[in-house]
This record gives structure tokens, sequence and C-alpha cells, in this order.
């Protein structure tokens, strides 16, 4: 079973009565451990982000991009690991964007559906490779 996929106790009877035992069932979405790794490419900070953002998660992506954006003129947002995203990473991108020069690196299809249905696509600058927002 992988990890993103729901358990449902199935009642089976054994000797000592009923018990409930987990079966597979639907796909389901479970957060991924957020991670944030940070380095300098060019004349630029690079942030990356890896797994869920939501409100309960976000503090890390937060420090980092709060602490780049006062260190720095330029930040890179790697998106590419980004596997789940709310209003709650849309507002910090907003935030950061207010705060200095953030774009947005290689957003995930869902980041990319985000961005775009929210309009903040066009607000921010959004490339597809970090070395291209490097260089923009």
């Amino acid at each position: 079973m992988s990890s993103n996929q729901a358990v449902t106790p199935r009642r089976t009877k054994n000797a000592g009565g009923t018990t409930d035992q987990p079966t597979e069932q639907a796909e389901a979405h479970v957060p991924d451990r957020a991670a944030v790794m940070q380095y300098e490419l060019r004349d630029t900070w690079v942030v990356v982000a890896c797994g869920s953002y939501d409100m309960d998660s976000i503090t890390p992506l937060a420090a980092a991009l709060d602490t780049a954006a006062d260190r720095h003129r330029k930040v890179v947002l790697d998106a590419s690991g980004i596997t789940f995203a709310d209003s709650t990473l849309l507002n910090l991108l907003i935030l950061t964007h207010r705060a200095t020069d953030l774009r947005v690196a290689a957003p995930t299809d869902q980041v990319q559906r985000l961005l775009e249905l929210t309009g903040v696509d066009t607000v921010l600058k959004v490339r597809a490779t970090v070395e291209d927002a490097a260089a923009c």
C-alpha cells in the first residue's frame, strides 16, 4: 500500500470474536512532510520547497523566505517539489513578493494551476527552471 491511500477497517471474525482489520480503498491526500533547502546561485538566493504546504506546515518555508527577503535582493522559490499547496502558500508568495524580487521556478502542475486560477501567475515571475528564474 502506498502512503497516499486511504485505509478503511474491515470487520472480520476470528476465534476471539470480531475485529477490525485495515483494507485498502480509494486514493486520498495524505500530507507529505515539508522540507526546505537553500543555496546561492550567482546573485540569487534559491529556496527549495518540498512536500505539502498548508497552515500547519508553512512555518519553515515562511521563515526561510522571510530571511531570504531580508538579506537578498533577488529570491527564487524552487517549487518543483511541492506536492500540495493552498491559499496559505499563495499568501506567503504575495507577502514575499512585496518584500523582495521573488520568482517562482518549476512549479508542479498543482501549484501552476493554483497560481493560474487565482491570477497570481500574472503578478509573480514564474519560470520553467531555476536557472531561467535567476536570469530574468
